[in-house]
């Protein structure tokens, strides 16, 4: 019976630990549009495919 209660809490943990996950990699994302010169290379890279 305790093995039945155990799954809930691990699945409940992996979509903890997938959310905490994802918020740090969009955290690191918005981190990065924020710094100009990334911002200068990213327009450089976009106006290189036309």
């Amino acid at each position: 019976m305790a093995a039945q209660q155990a799954l809930p809490l691990r699945r409940r943990g992996l979509r903890v630990l997938g959310g905490v996950l994802i918020a740090l990699v969009l955290a690191a994302v918005f981190g990065l549009y924020t710094d100009p010169d990334f911002m200068i290379l990213m327009a450089d890279q976009v106006w290189a495919c036309f």
